[in-house]
Formats: structure tokens, C-alpha cells, sequence
């Protein structure tokens, strides 16, 4: 009979032991999923402001972009002015030049 009252004792002892390692590990899971949850948060709010930041960086550099975009157009359209003011002053030039030969070998037909 004693032997029955210290299995029953050691066995008492031991779920008593079990209920409170069952205890430790629920606090420890209940903890680890709130931590868990509190980085996701955290990484969460982390990305998101390096979206924003990333997408006001190409927002800045698109502008850029468009800025030098007109700024060669505006470039390529005075060039394209300055070529055609060009081409007038040659033609000019060139009927003068095709004037003054008939007139240097009409003067030398009269000679």
C-alpha cells in the first residue's frame, strides 16, 4: 500500500510538473506570436517606406528625364532653325556666285 501511495504521489508530482511546462510553453508561444507579429508589423511599415521613398526617387529622376527630354528638343529644334537659315544663306550665295559667272564670261565674250 505504501508503495501505491508514493507511485500515486511521484505520478501527482509529475502531471503537476507537465501542467506547468504546459503553461511555460503556452506563454512562450502566446509571447513568440505577438513578437512575431510585432516584426511583421515592423517590416511591414519598414517596406512601405522604402516603396515611398524609392517611388518619389523615380518620380524625381522621370521628371528629370522629361526636363532634359525638352530641353534636347527645344536644342534639336533651334539647330534644325539655324540649318535652314543655313541652307538660305548658301542658296543666296549660290545664285549670286552663278549671277556674278555670267556676268565675268559675258564681259570675257566681249573682250
Amino acid at each position: 500500500m505504501e508503495e501505491n501511495t508514493i507511485i500515486q504521489a511521484v505520478l501527482h508530482a509529475l502531471e503537476q510538473h507537465s501542467d506547468k511546462i504546459s503553461s511555460k510553453m503556452e506563454e512562450m508561444e502566446q509571447r513568440l506570436r505577438g513578437e512575431m507579429h510585432e516584426m511583421g508589423q515592423q517590416l511591414r511599415s519598414e517596406i512601405h517606406a522604402v516603396e515611398t521613398r524609392l517611388e518619389a526617387k523615380i518620380d524625381s529622376l522621370r521628371e528629370e528625364m522629361q526636363q532634359m527630354n525638352r530641353q534636347l528638343n527645344e536644342r534639336s529644334d533651334r539647330l534644325e532653325e539655324e540649318l535652314a537659315d543655313t541652307q538660305t544663306s548658301v542658296d543666296v550665295l549660290t545664285t549670286k556666285v552663278l549671277h556674278h559667272d555670267r556676268k565675268l564670261r559675258q564681259l570675257a565674250k566681249q573682250a
